[in-house]
């Protein structure tokens, strides 16, 4: 024996009517069913309090109901043929005319008690019940309304309202009977409650409670995406769930049947073949340590605090003694261990009445000053991870707790009751969301990693990085676990955004096209930083492949929103020192990943192997780079064979160079890769600091464009071969050096005997040369391409990937 409850949204659909009959008919249900409960239909009940209400306040409520009838005449127009409906109808018509009675009374009175309010809302489950006998009569299925108040005397719990139930099915009733549910201002989800308790009396195998929803689920679907319908789960546990915000069920409603052994499952209406929720009373241990995270959206803070309430004993009680009495119930209660203060959590609603109650019931306390005033916080929200293995699970409050501090999300207050079913954190309401997620895939997905990305820059770095990130981000979800997601790209004069995920080829596309474009807006710098922020996404991450001053600028104000940075763009490190310590020192107290590795050496690993080296305690005494893969390039293929002004040419058409190779032939790049450089290892350098000889002659610099350039060079062409073939004449070559050592950063141009690792250098390559203490007598050198948007961009992309490894 079976018994079936249908939620509101379940019975007012084509689609809803058809399922529930395929449901009826299939080989589990048919002939197995004798009750099925039906709720008001959706909305419904909201109408008839409004009804009520306007009825009360001595407003003419005919048109209300007229829309009411209206409204039910329609579905049976909907669903039913002429002669069925005609039926129909006459039945609407004769509970409407009753509850038009009702309403006259309260209207005359200009009262509304609970007890006619009650009366009122039972009209929505009446006509609802009726209805939809009629509904699958019509469609095959044999039945008939049973109305709940033929069988109830004064509660549905009573003892006689069971034996009534019994005594109506006794024996053999082919008819299936729909039942209405239950209405009192005393009782929370009355239709459920009427199921259980005729699932019990029956002695049913099983209830079945069909909604839209479908069971309840291991997060919100509204906010966390990838939440999981949960197959098993104790009524403990759902008591802890429901209490945070799940809204599929009440669980103290079905506890009738659970009581005598009845199996209870949430099932979806609109997709029957899903396995849905069972809700037992000891659930069998799941794969995961906790089994849902549950949240309520709206909350508010109360605290009392003071030296008045320190050893003071019944002092909680006097404070929740007072609440009570004017019926504020608390979702949340938190104290000090000091005892001075406690806080409480009530919907915002309630906020004043409490503290207007605290005041008056501390008021000579207050006025000694041995309490202060009660404080409430607003905008908060409350979110809770709940499972029955969390209390022979170590971690699991660590992995709360850091999946919310690494995402920024700062909390309020804190508890967890005794049986360690729950542990609840207060936050801010902005945060719920990110929280939520946070929370879910810390849990739920600990061995996937996402990143939701935030890129500006399309040009040649930027838009290479695009392009990998299209190839390779299939393979990396598949294989390593970890989603690139992203959700925001600007470059030039556009910006796009989707928290559905951009596709980052047709990005680069849309970027790159001259003109307005279809789906973009207007880029401002701010704008793209205040969207991201608003989106407030956990595991955010923000990339910056541009050479922008304005962009690096910004860096300390993304990092104070919690979003991780990873860049190849120099200015923000190489500008003052006081910035370069802000933006790492935040990075590293706070934990959030400030990723800049290939600033120097492109995809090369030469930041991270300094750090390694300066973390573990080795000091590092001298370092020898060529970290320009323009001036590589150049002085690498200086051999004589060609005049200098030609490489340059050279490098240019290779794409080696800026558009005017001054901007790499200054030195400044160089500079600003050894001043990174140095910082790294500790010292506190600024720009001004580092020894730059020129290369240049003062009129190559001076030139009024390129071209005015290019003849200057050419002019110096002489001088450059005559130190070549001096060096040459000694077996050096010449190289573009930076020198780090005693304190000092210099970079120069000196000859290289041959067996110098920098005489090794082919094309465009990078080197750096390590001396430590460690690595005395023999250097460590990283060698290899140091430009190239390939490169490059795989180093990003690389640091993009990091980020999402140091999620958990």
């Amino acid at each position: 024996m079976l018994v079936l409850k249908f939620g509101g949204t379940s019975a007012v659909s084509q689609e809803g009517i058809k399922n529930i009959i395929d449901v009826l008919n299939d080989a589990e249900h048919r002939g197995n069913v004798p009750v099925a409960v039906v709720s008001a239909f959706s909305g419904v009940t909201s109408d008839l309090v409004t009804l009520a209400r306007t009825a009360a306040d001595g407003q003419d409520y005919n048109r209300l109901l007229q829309a009411l009838e209206k409204r039910y005449n329609d579905y049976a127009e909907k669903f039913l043929k002429s002669s069925e409906r005609k039926i129909a109808e006459d039945g609407i018509k004769s509970d409407l005319a009753e509850l038009s009675k009702i309403l006259d009374g309260i209207s005359l009175l200009r009262e509304l008690s609970d007890r006619s309010l009650d009366m009122i809302k039972s009209f929505g489950e009446r006509l609802s019940a009726f209805l939809f006998a009629q509904i699958i009569t019509t469609n095959g299925i044999k039945s008939a309304f049973l109305d709940l108040r033929t069988l109830i005397k004064n509660e549905i719990t009573q003892k006689e309202t069971a034996d009534n139930i019994r005594a109506f099915f006794k024996g053999s009733k082919k008819t299936l009977q729909v039942v209405n549910g239950y209405t009192s201002k005393t009782v929370r989800d009355g239709s459920n409650l009427t199921a259980a308790v005729f699932a019990s009396a029956l002695g049913a195998k099983k209830l079945e409670i069909w909604t839209d929803e479908g069971g309840l689920f291991t997060a919100d679907p509204k906010y966390v995406k990838n939440a999981m319908c949960i197959d098993e789960i104790s009524y403990i546990e759902a008591m802890e769930i429901s209490h945070f915000g799940a809204s599929a069920i009440f669980p103290p409603s079905i506890k009738p049947a659970l009581d005598k052994g009845v199996s209870v499952v949430i099932k979806n209406t609109f997709n029957s073949s899903a396995a849905g929720t069972r809700i037992v009373k000891n659930a069998v241990a799941g794969k995961y340590p906790v089994r849902g995270i549950s949240s309520i959206s709206d909350a508010a803070l109360i605290r009392l605090q003071g030296s008045g309430m320190v050893g003071v004993a019944g002092f909680s009680a006097r404070v929740f003694g007072a609440l009570a009495r004017k019926h504020i119930s608390v979702m949340l209660i938190t104290q000090s261990s000091s005892e001075y203060s406690i806080c409480f959590a009530v919907v915002p609603e309630e906020v004043q009445s409490a503290q207007l109650i605290l005041q008056e019931e501390f008021s000579a306390e207050i006025h000694s000053g041995s309490i202060e005033k009660p404080i409430a916080e607003k905008d908060l929200s409350i979110i809770a991870v709940v499972g029955s293995a969390m209390k022979s699970t170590a971690g699991i409050s660590g992995k709360f707790f850091h999946a919310l501090g690494r995402n920024g999300v700062n909390i309020v207050a804190i508890a967890q009751g005794s049986s360690e079913t729950n542990i609840s954190a207060v936050i801010s309401k902005h945060d719920g969301g990110k929280a939520l997620n946070a929370i879910h895939d810390a849990f739920f997905f600990a061995n996937h990693r996402s990143v939701n990305l935030f890129l500006i820059g399309a040009g040649n770095i930027g838009g290479t990085l695009l392009e990998q990130i299209a190839d390779n981000r299939e393979k990396l979800a598949n294989r390593d676990l970890i989603n690139v997601n992203l959700i925001g790209a600007a470059a030039w004069d556009k910006m796009l955004f989707s928290l559905d995920g951009l596709d980052p080829k047709k990005t680069k596309e849309m970027l790159n096209k001259k003109g307005k474009v279809a789906g973009t807006e207007e880029y401002k710098l701010a704008s793209f930083i205040e969207r991201m922020a608003s989106f407030n996404l956990p595991n955010s991450c923000f990339c910056d492949c541009t050479a922008s001053e304005d962009v690096a600028a910004s860096y300390e104000k993304i990092l104070r929103h919690s979003i991780p940075i990873v860049t190849p763009n120099k200015k923000a490190n190489s500008g003052s020192l006081d910035y370069y310590r802000k933006l790492t020192s935040y990075s590293r107290e706070r934990g959030i990943p400030y990723l800049y590795e290939t600033t120097v050496g492109a995809g090369l690993p030469i930041i991270s192997t300094l750090r390694d080296l300066f973390l573990s305690g080795d000091r590092i005494t001298r370092i020898e780079a060529v970290p320009s893969g323009t001036l590589s390039f150049i002085f690498n293929n200086f051999d004589g064979s060609k005049p200098f002004s030609a490489l340059v040419r050279e490098a240019k058409a290779k794409g080696y160079t800026e558009p005017d190779p001054r901007d790499d032939l200054n030195a400044m790049d160089a500079a600003r890769k050894a001043l990174i450089l140095a910082r790294e290892i500790g010292l506190p350098l600024e720009f001004s600091n580092v020894k730059i000889e020129p290369i240049l002659p003062p009129a190559c610099l001076k030139a009024k464009d390129v071209d005015s350039f290019f003849r200057e060079l050419e002019k110096a062409d002489g001088s450059f071969e005559k130190r070549r073939a001096q060096e040459a004449a000694k077996g050096n070559a010449l190289r573009y050096v930076v020198v780090i050592e005693d304190g000092k950063a210099k970079l120069s141009l000196r000859g290289e005997p041959a067996g110098s690792p920098f005489r090794s250098l082919v094309d465009s390559d990078n080197i750096v040369v390590i001396t430590t203490e460690r690595y005395s007598k023999l250097p460590m050198v990283i060698k290899g391409p140091g430009a190239g948007a390939q490169v490059t961009a795989g180093g990003i992309f690389a640091d993009i990937v990091r980020t999402a490894r140091t999620l958990v």
